[in-house]
Parts: C-alpha cells; sequence; structure tokens
C-alpha cells in the first residue's frame, strides 16, 4: 500500500508538518536507489513538498534516475546538520517514485522551483515514513508510519 504526501498530511499532520520542516531546513539530501546488480547507491538531491506531493527533481539521465526507472524504490534521508544536533530528529522517508513525462505537470513544477534544464522529475508514492529523536535526554523515540496505519511510536532507553 502507498499514499502520496497529501494522504500523509491528512493522517498525519503533526508528523507530516516536523518531517517538511526537518527537509526544509537544509537544500541537500540523501537518496538511496538500487544499482542493476540490487546493490544500493546513495547520492545528493533535493526535494519539494508542492501541491500535495513529494517530488524529487533529478539531472538528465544521472545514474538515480536510471535506477529509478528500472527499479522504482527509493529511500530519502533528511540532511541531519553539523555536528550532533538535529533539531527536529532524523528523518526519512521510503516508497516508490514514479517519473512524471506530463509537459504540464513537468511546466508548473518548472515555474515553482526554477530548476536547470533540462530536468527529469518524479513524484513519490510512501510506503513509509519514519522520525527518531532523543526526549528528555534519556528515550530515544522512533515513530513510525505506514499508510493505513496510525502512527506507532517506540521508546528506548
Amino acid at each position: 500500500m502507498t499514499a502520496n504526501w497529501a494522504s500523509f498530511v491528512a493522517a498525519e499532520p503533526d508528523l507530516a508538518k516536523t518531517v517538511e520542516e526537518r527537509f526544509g531546513a537544509f537544500t541537500h539530501h540523501i537518496v538511496a536507489t538500487l544499482r542493476k546488480d540490487g546493490s544500493p547507491r546513495t547520492t545528493g538531491l533535493e526535494v519539494r513538498f508542492l501541491n500535495g506531493e513529494l517530488w524529487l527533481g533529478m539531472m538528465p539521465d544521472s545514474r538515480k534516475v536510471l535506477d529509478l526507472r528500472r527499479d522504482p524504490r527509493f529511500a530519502l534521508q533528511a540532511n541531519p546538520g553539523e555536528g550532533t544536533g538535529m533539531g527536529g530528529g532524523d528523518v526519512r522517508i521510503s516508497g516508490r517514485a514514479v517519473e512524471v513525462d506530463d509537459p504540464g505537470t513537468k511546466a508548473a513544477y518548472g515555474e515553482e522551483v526554477e530548476p536547470p534544464e533540462p530536468f527529469h522529475l518524479f513524484r513519490t508514492e510512501l510506503t513509509e515514513v519514519v522520525r527518531t529523536y532523543v526526549e528528555d535526554d534519556t528515550y530515544l523515540v522512533v515513530q513510525v508510519w505506514k499508510p493505513g496505519e496510525p502512527v506507532r511510536t517506540l521508546k528506548r532507553t
């Protein structure tokens, strides 16, 4: 089961706001894709939350584009920032990336974001959102959301 960004926001608005803030704190993040041989590839990436979608824009024929065309599964890690701070926690999103070829959709994205031309555009279908943070300098808290399920919260000492 998957969900778009708007569905996640509707289901869990507080967690969604925190996730957007974490991704908004820095420009560059890390995406993991799968190579031809199935091994992971991690690369830098900029993301955008627009019109109820989480968008991934990429340079023409980059390795991550080729990876996602072959296997659309991805994992996206918010930039943790400098030092050990990580205000808002560690945030990860997993799902499937669907390439967008529609000229109108790409043009609207381009007007809003002004990416270098040409570019590849992917919208995401989420399978999991995870936030990990420290509470009261005592607990490691892990929040896990999956489509169709409430947030599950785990605390560890």
